[in-house]
Formats: C-alpha cells, structure tokens, sequence
C-alpha cells in the first residue's frame, strides 16, 4: 500500500499512535501474542511509509469556489449562486483503484504499479427554494464513454436524475442517464458544466478524495497499531 496517494488549506487531525514503546527483544509492551507482536511491528513501518507517500498533508477549504467540509467517510461541496444552492456529496469508503495507465518510472521501485486514486461516485443537488434537481453521477473508465456526441470527453457521466420537492425519498422518480434522449443528456451535461461541475472540478474531486482517503487510511492504520499494541 506504500504507493497509495492552491487554495486555502486546513491541516487534518488524525489520531496518534500512543505507547507504543520498543524494547530490546523487539517486542511492544502490552502486545504478548505472536501474531499482535508482528501485526504491531509490521504497523509501525507501514505507518512511517505511508506517511512518506503522501503528496499532501492537507486539504483544501475550498474548491472552484466550493466551500469543502468534512465528517468521517462524507466529504460535501457547496457554494451558493444567485437564489440557488449547489451541494456536491460523495463518500470515499471503497473508492480506490489503481490508475489504469500508470507513469512509469525507471528509477522507481515500483515502476510497476499504478498509482491509487479514488473516484468516488458523487451526487450533484442543485436546490432552488423547496425544490431539488439531483444528479448522481460516476467517473468513465475511458474519457468520452457516455454521451449522444462522440466528440466530447467527459471524465465523468450522468447516472440517475431526479426531481423532487421537500427531502428526498424512495418515492421521488428517478430515470437512468443511460436511458434518456442522447441530444438530452449531453444539454444536461452543459448545464452541469455551467453550474461549475466540469471536467477540471471532476479532476479537483478526484485528488481531494484520493488526498482524504490516504489520510483516513493512515488514521486507520494509527489505529489499529494503539489498539493492537494494548491488552
């Protein structure tokens, strides 16, 4: 996992290994199996290299005007426009997959392996008083894979769309992207462009959750280590 992965930026806080303290035999205090010994061990050296394979140790505040905020696994972008609110959602949980084309570096060791993204399947509500018009929408695994006009080279494309007044609920209607008229679908796409969610904002969620999953990771891992390391 050690390959894993400006605006203004706020340093996350994430939870410190504590006493976890070496001695001579190699072995943490607290820990009296074999099996916490070497899980504990082998935490502490993946903590320290998954460190060092961060690129950022922050995350941004705000996006293309976006104000970012985080709680656990949710991570939402608004901004206000005019009389209406734009909120972009997503969740990071299962959201990594090595990069299809990887950069191959010969002085690397590990020129072999692609680098870890997260493309998060994320939902686009554009709300206007007591109404909501919902996009959910997935990144292509090729650019251009969806969409009436071949010439365009969305990274991303429309799932589902819905329209529903008050909260949202399993009775608002919702249609598949896939299915509506092809000229339809590539309007809507231009509107979403226009609200601001383009390919450059698709390519900023795509680093922000790769940044903040890396994160939630090395958390885990600090995690896992304290509890481990105590009995």
């Amino acid at each position: 996992m050690c390959n894993r992965q400006n605006e203004s930026m706020v340093s996350l806080v994430v939870p410190k290994v504590q006493n976890l303290q070496i001695y001579g035999c190699g072995c943490y205090r607290d820990a009296h199996t074999k099996a916490e010994k070497e899980l504990v061990e082998f935490l502490a050296e993946e903590i320290v290299a998954e460190k060092k394979a961060q690129k950022l140790k922050t995350i941004p505040t705000e996006i293309n005007g976006f104000k970012v905020s985080l709680d656990g696994a949710e991570v939402t972008l608004e901004k206000k426009d005019k009389d209406e609110v734009i909120r972009v959602s997503f969740n990071i949980n299962h959201t990594v997959d090595a990069d299809s084309e990887p950069e191959i570096n010969p002085e690397s060791d590990n020129a072999d392996i692609g680098e870890m993204k997260s493309k998060p399947t994320f939902t686009v509500d554009i709300i206007r008083g007591n109404q909501t018009l919902g996009f959910t929408c997935s990144f292509n695994s090729e650019p251009g894979a969806s969409g009436a006009d071949d010439n365009y080279n969305d990274i991303f494309g429309i799932d589902e769309i819905t329209l529903y007044e008050g909260e949202h609920s399993d009775k608002a209607y919702a249609v598949a992207g896939e299915i509506i008229d092809g000229y339809l679908y590539d309007l809507l796409m231009n509107y979403l462009e226009e609200k601001g969610i383009s390919n450059e904002f698709a390519e900023k969620i795509i680093e922000l959750s790769t940044s903040y999953e890396h994160t939630a990771y090395v958390s885990l891992l600090e995690g896992l280590a304290k509890f481990t390391s105590k009995k």
